[in-house]
């Protein structure tokens, strides 16, 4: 009951997008099913901090990152103060709860020789398909827009005569981001051949059925091309805008625009690109520098 009502809150008022209403909701139930291995009856308004500390310590023993654990904590937390602003509870359990150390892990990114290597020299074929994984890695490269921004975008959302689109971000805030002449000649290229499957909808990127795209399938196509250019662990959407905000701050861009543009709520969550710039910078340090 508690849960449902916890739902309903993010997704209505709170209009948190789909990926985080999943993630919320799959991180409380996890967290239920904890509790009734340990015997004890879920009920929110008698958890304490003591159940909450043991569900950290059996996350950590299984594996769990700590990152994922201080995600997972997070969630707890947002509950808990639903249930708080509600006047279910007197006081926070989470507020005697201390969250694992997390090592601060630099965002991966690809170079601009790599990223020039897949829009120049890989070849993508003349078809609808062909035209449509181009126009997903060039859109994400040219705006560092995230993948559910991508999936959400609709052709309204684009305007050819101002070099702009209007994405959807996080807590449904729209913003406005602008593209140069490579991606508008790409997105009249796709329209052009969208327009012969003839979709009865406004979603701009589609699958080869006509129907919107869907997180897996952008997911395999970003995967399979980065993996012609780079042997990183890691080749999902995420590390396209990465490489888009390292190589923006890289050629002078202002961190305060970079913000902007990748729609962060605050200036910390984008400053995590100059200390990818610096370890740059020190690598070419230690080996040019003859006493280095």
């Amino acid at each position: 009951m508690y849960i449902d009502a916890f739902v309903r809150y993010i997704t209505n008022e709170k209009r948190y997008s789909k990926h985080t209403i999943r993630s919320y909701k799959s991180d409380l139930e996890q967290f239920v099913e904890f509790v009734y291995a340990e015997d004890i009856q879920f009920n929110p308004l008698t958890i304490d901090h003591h159940i909450i500390r043991k569900w950290i310590i059996h996350l950590m023993e299984s594996g769990t990152s700590a990152r994922s654990v201080n995600r997972k904590i997070t969630t707890l937390k947002s509950f808990f103060r639903f249930l708080l602003r509600e006047g279910h509870i007197d006081c926070l359990p989470t507020d005697k709860v201390v969250l694992p150390k997390m090592s601060k892990n630099l965002p991966y990114f690809l170079s601009k020789k790599s990223m020039d290597q897949l829009f120049d020299q890989i070849s993508f074929t003349n078809d609808f398909e062909g035209v449509r994984d181009r126009s997903i890695l060039l859109l994400f490269y040219c705006t560092g827009m995230r993948q559910s921004e991508l999936t959400n975008l609709k052709i309204g959302d684009i305007d050819l005569n101002a070099g702009s689109l209007k994405v959807l971000g996080k807590r449904n805030k729209e913003r406005l981001i602008p593209f140069g002449i490579e991606l508008k000649e790409q997105i009249i290229t796709y329209i052009n051949i969208r327009e012969t499957l003839n979709c009865d909808h406004n979603w701009l990127i589609v699958t080869n059925e006509g129907n919107p795209i869907y997180d897996r399938l952008v997911y395999t196509i970003v995967n399979k091309h980065l993996s012609l250019i780079t042997t990183l662990e890691k080749k999902s959407p995420h590390i396209l805008r990465h490489t888009f905000a390292t190589q923006m701050l890289n050629n002078g861009a202002d961190i305060n625009a970079i913000k902007e543009l990748l729609g962060h709520a605050n200036l910390s969550a984008t400053q995590i690109y100059t200390h990818t710039t610096f370890e740059k910078l020190k690598s070419i340090y230690k080996q040019a520098h003859p006493r280095a």
